[in-house]
């Protein structure tokens, strides 16, 4: 790669940092299944759920909740979701390439549309505790991810510019949300195609963290 070594890396959580798919599946399975009588296979939870936004998705497939209802069922898939993470492995590469782009003094911060205690849970679980300077979350702003205000926020808190920072994707709404903020994206291909990822605006696309590629982002 020839562009400009990055000050700072911005990565997402679901799909970036683990594979997570798996887990939301069989919380989302449990929740529709109790709550619409939708039998959701994996097919069309890929197709039609993941990627998106909890609230978005109560308000298709369990209509007419009152905002109290809908905030009780996003919690209740939740802790479906944060009883399912022992035993979560991180991407490949994904330790060893933080912690050289830490040692390399490289700022790192997670972006997320995932609520607080997800985040918190998943990083203990994959040995992150401590490597991120900051954590912006879905109740950090007012608009999650194809948005751009979460990856503008990171940069905000982070004092950096678009073109100072790279950010790590896996799906077309948080590649948006980036490309939105101003910044160059690399696309994770843990869940989606690499065609799907570069036609939604990445410039680069790995399949995990071990790929040589990354290793020109940190400096020598």
């Amino acid at each position: 790669m020839t562009e400009t070594k990055p000050r700072a890396l911005l990565l997402d959580l679901d799909g970036t940092l683990a594979e997570t798919d798996s887990l939301h599946f069989p919380a989302w399975a449990d929740i529709l299944r109790q709550h619409a009588s939708m039998d959701v296979d994996r097919a069309f939870y890929q197709a039609n759920i993941s990627g998106r936004l909890n609230p978005d998705i109560a308000a298709e497939y369990i209509p007419g909740l009152s905002a109290e209802q809908t905030a009780a069922l996003v919690e209740e898939k939740e802790v479906h979701f944060r009883d399912r993470v022992d035993g979560l492995e991180p991407t490949p590469g994904l330790l060893e390439f933080v912690g050289a782009a830490r040692e390399a003094g490289l700022r790192l911060a997670l972006v997320t549309n995932a609520p607080r205690e997800n985040a918190r849970v998943v990083m203990a679980a994959l040995g992150l505790e401590g490597y991120f300077e900051e954590v912006v979350v879905a109740d950090d702003v007012d608009a999650g991810k194809p948005d751009p205000a979460p990856y503008a926020e990171a940069l905000r808190r982070l004092d950096l510019s678009p073109d100072e920072a790279v950010a790590f994707e896996d799906s077309r709404s948080g590649i948006a949300s980036a490309l939105g903020a101003g910044i160059r994206t690399v696309g994770v291909a843990s869940t989606q195609s690499e065609e799907y990822l570069l036609e939604a605006g990445t410039y680069l696309v790995v399949r995990d963290f071990t790929d040589s590629r990354l290793e020109d982002m940190i400096p020598a």
